[in-house]
């Protein structure tokens, strides 16, 4: 399988169009999904100056491979907020982030909830509302793939 490597330089420039795309959102909080949104949520935060950022976790692969089953947890009290930023690295099957905003709008109701990621496939149940690049490859993430070297 071809592989992207995805390096901390092409990340900044990305993450940058990203902030620049999402800031007329306003949103209130940055909800970002642990693992993969960690390093993203962290970034943006600081560019757009904003100290409410929470994270939840979950786990729908394993490596390369896909798991039978979400795991989603570690869910924070966000209903304080009138709009929510989710951040991640990626929607690839869409999946899990169809799950982790069924299980957020049935918890907070009141709360509006927006996508950002990096990165997209056309073919995903679902679409972020701010995204930057289409994956075509398997993505190697500086954040993973440097520290195995």
């Amino acid at each position: 399988m071809e592989k992207l490597h995805y390096s901390y330089d092409l990340f900044i420039d990305d993450t940058k169009k990203l902030v620049e795309s999402c800031k007329d959102y306003e949103a209130d909080v940055l909800l970002a999904i642990a693992r993969g949104g960690l390093t993203l949520g962290h970034f943006m935060s600081e560019a757009l100056n904003m100290r409410n950022l929470y994270s939840l976790n979950s786990i729908h692969y394993e490596g390369e491979l896909k798991l039978d089953t979400f795991n989603i947890f570690n869910i924070p009290d966000i209903s304080h907020a009138k709009k929510v930023l989710i951040v991640d690295d990626i929607v690839d099957s869409g999946e899990t982030m169809q799950e982790i905003l069924r299980i957020l709008k049935e918890k907070f109701p009141n709360v509006e909830f927006k996508l950002a990621t990096l990165f997209y496939k056309k073919t995903a149940v679902l679409q972020p509302d701010y995204t930057v690049r289409e994956a075509t490859q398997w993505i190697d993430f500086f954040w993973e793939a440097d520290l195995k070297k």
